[in-house]
């Protein structure tokens, strides 16, 4: 008895020390043959052979680390991503959008604090601001993007047609646009279009930076002039038959599309487009303006800009050095230039240069007067879907006044609690 119990002890000590062997080696990352396998999550559905490009790259320079991306629409992402997040199987390294989802994440202590990292150096540091929070980098954006209409510069050009300087100009612009039989804007209502347009809309209607900020303190109303005004000129440029027809059931690939054939003049989401609209037309000629909804000498803003797909490392995981090291890789000169130039974006970082055409002809906006993208700033989830439904409602024909009422309602609703 006393031999048999002996061999069970002997046999439980060894399972032990298997176990503590196994514990270790998940604690530390490592995965099957000494290989750790991180999970890269984001909403770049375009980007994605570019980063298996990348992914490639870096594995063969880190054979011990292996990249597992996986990709989410970008709607979806924004509602479920804190949720994925939580137990740290999933999203090693993640992108987090600026604003309300960054907020959500932050609360739920998903951020790893990455402020000592050698590679947030690398980064503008007035691009990169949107990552940090209670004094720590707890993100760093990787795209520097414009979210303003894209414009054919070649239908522009035929017709003598130049960016307008007021509303009056920018309605005339419309116009003279559909006169030569061209939809004006291509207006992806059934997914981003008003999520976009309405910040260079209220760019100058509501020129305080801090006006969502006073929203949610009940110091300000979307009954309020500044925002019944926005509504009411997104009113004009649908009872002048200035935005796609059906705009509410139009998407952004359709509208992108539209652009690409050269059907519409305009596409109402931002200069991330520009290259989905160049690999269906490589020849088309394209630049980006802003509608300016006040007199000229009103205008303190020329242009919306957002600092996003912000790169973070997830404080739940285990992996956190392999995915540190990931990101670094995508920092680095080489790579980072090979990511802007095949990806049509701008970049946050240092000393990158461009080669493409489209970022050549819109870098001339880094010059520009351009604010921080307004609907970023709104940190309560429910009250940003609720400002871009009083939008839709409006396309849909419901009264600006009406429509802001309705939404003022949410903003209430959210105070209250």
């Amino acid at each position: 008895m006393k031999k048999k119990l002996s061999s069970y002890i002997v046999i439980g000590l060894v399972l032990a020390l298997a176990l503590m062997g196994c514990s270790s080696n998940e604690t530390s990352g490592g995965g099957k043959d000494g290989v750790t396998e991180i999970s890269f999550i984001h909403w770049r559905g375009e980007d994605a052979e570019v980063f298996k490009e990348l992914i490639s790259k870096f594995e063969k320079e880190n054979p011990k680390i292996k990249v597992d991306m996986t990709i989410y629409p970008s709607e979806e992402y924004q509602s479920t991503a804190q949720t994925i997040l939580r137990d740290g199987s999933t999203g090693d390294i993640f992108t987090s959008f600026p604003g309300s989802q960054f907020e959500i994440i932050k609360k739920a202590g998903l951020f790893a604090d990455i402020s000592n990292e050698e590679f947030v150096g690398k980064f503008s540091e007035n691009l990169i601001e949107a990552g940090k929070a209670d004094g720590k980098q707890l993100a760093v954006p990787l795209q520097l993007v414009y979210n303003q209409p894209v414009y054919n510069k070649g239908i522009f050009e035929k017709l003598g047609l130049q960016p307008a300087k007021d509303w009056e100009g920018f309605l005339a612009l419309c116009e003279e646009l559909k006169k030569n039989g061209y939809i004006p804007i291509a207006f992806p209502g059934a997914d981003i279009g008003p999520g976009q347009l309405m910040n260079t809309m209220m760019m100058n209607n509501a020129p305080d930076e801090e006006i969502f900020t006073k929203l949610m303190a009940g110091d300000a109303k979307l009954t309020d002039e500044w925002w019944v005004k926005t509504l009411s000129q997104f009113k004009e440029l649908v009872d002048k038959g200035y935005i796609t027809k059906e705009a509410l059931g139009t998407k952004h690939d359709g509208a992108i599309a539209l652009m690409a054939q050269e059907k519409a003049a305009m596409l109402a989401s931002g200069s991330y487009a520009m290259a989905g609209i160049k690999q269906q037309n490589p020849d088309i000629k394209l630049q980006l303006l802003a509608p300016i909804t006040v007199a000229e000498s009103e205008a303190k803003y020329e242009g919306v800009h957002t600092t996003t797909f912000m790169l973070a490392v997830n404080s739940k995981s285990e992996k956190q050095e392999a995915a540190k090291k990931f990101i670094s890789f995508l920092t680095e000169k080489e790579n980072a230039e090979d990511y802007a130039n095949k990806t049509g974006q701008h970049v946050t970082l240092n000393d990158v240069a461009y080669e493409s055409e489209e970022l050549k002809e819109t870098a001339v906006w880094m010059e520009k007067n351009t604010r921080f993208q307004p609907r970023f700033l709104i940190p309560n989830a429910d009250v940003e879907k609720a400002v871009i439904a009083s939008i839709q409602a409006v396309i849909g024909g419901t009264e600006p006044e009406k429509a802001a009422a309705e939404a003022q309602k949410i903003v209430d609703q959210n105070l209250s609690k």
